[in-house]
């Protein structure tokens, strides 16, 4: 066994955008079980946008990470020692033990991997967080109905991929909102969305328009920013507008230059009669087994894919996790630690 854990630790708070200083590679001795507990040493560690938050010290719905704390994040880790009769040397299973080489945990909290039935990197994407924050969002307040058109923001990505696939398996129309051409195409060619909208093309609001000649019934929104404004005229009468994230803000220091548009949103959310909840995954626990049973039978029945951005190395997630953040992965983003 290595005698060398590798943790990165979150160095300092970003003020904006997060560079490599934030974060600092530390090295010490790998943990040793107690009874009851297994060691675990990480494969894959998923990066998250909602990492960004858990960097600041502002008020939210979970704690931040502390300044010398590992950085949090699920991984997929193998069991290596066992002191924990529920569990083997050799089994895969599912952690929040962060950014770091090995771990120990109590196994209260674990989530058994079984690669026979999917890649176990699908844990963290598909079939993980990502996949079930897809699945309940769109379906729980969205709820799309056959002919309904429904946009997703950040469609690209591991949660926006799936939305607009669940929304076609649904009878609705699905159209994405993506940055770039190879990420529109991928959308349309690979994963059968009607339409998808380049968010950095010249005339946002008027392909999203073009795209959505019927209106807007359901938006699942991942962004905000520049991208809601486009769709906010859209929106039909009773549309339900899940509220994921809002990506295009997590670096903002300041509020947005121009007048004040919350008049204009509460005047539309009371005419229309809009609907629009924020929502954590965890919130619809309770979903978690219908949703591996159905999700994973459409992958398995090829009715959903899924892509992902492999990185190499624990010492490359800061520069990945900080591209992330600007666009520049394609797919479930995952660092391959062992």
């Amino acid at each position: 066994m290595a005698e060398i854990n590798r943790r990165i630790v979150l160095a300092a708070r970003p003020h904006g955008e997060p560079n490599p200083s934030h974060f600092r590679l530390e090295e010490g001795r790998v943990p040793a079980p107690r009874e009851g507990e297994v060691l675990l040493r990480t494969r894959w560690l998923s990066l998250d946008p909602y990492m960004r938050g858990r960097m600041s010290a502002a008020k939210s719905y979970a704690e931040p990470v502390g300044i010398g704390e590992v950085m949090t994040g699920e991984v997929v880790a193998e069991v290596t020692a066992s002191n924990n009769p529920a569990y083997q040397v050799g089994d895969l299973v599912t952690a929040f033990s962060g950014w770091q080489d090995y771990a120990v945990s109590a196994g209260k909290a674990l989530r058994r991997v079984d690669p026979a039935l999917a890649p176990p990197t699908t844990a963290l994407g598909v079939l993980g967080m990502p996949g079930m924050t897809a699945y309940t969002g769109l379906l729980t307040i969205g709820q799309p109905k056959p002919g309904e058109t429904v946009v997703v923001a950040a469609a690209a990505g591991p949660v926006g991929s799936l939305v607009g696939q669940i929304a076609r398996i649904r009878g609705a129309r699905a159209v994405g909102i993506a940055g770039g051409p190879e990420k529109c195409a991928y959308l349309r060619d690979e994963l059968g969305f009607d339409a998808a909208v380049d968010h950095r093309g010249e005339d946002l609001p008027g392909a999203l328009a073009a795209a959505c000649p019927n209106g807007i019934d359901v938006y699942f929104e991942n962004v905000g920013g520049a991208v809601f404004e486009a769709v906010l005229p859209l929106l039909n009468d009773f549309a339900r507008v899940p509220v994921c994230g809002l990506v295009a803000g997590y670096n903002a220091t300041e509020l947005p230059p121009g007048p004040d548009r919350t008049p204009v949103l509460m005047r539309a959310i009371l005419t229309r009669r809009l609907h629009l909840q924020g929502f954590i995954v965890w919130d619809f626990a309770d979903q978690a087994a219908a949703f591996g049973r159905e999700v994973g039978a459409w992958l398995k029945a090829g009715r959903v894919t899924y892509r992902e951005d492999i990185v190499e190395g624990l010492e490359n997630a800061p520069e990945a996790f900080i591209g992330m953040l600007q666009g520049r992965n394609f797919g479930k983003l995952v660092v391959r630690v062992a």
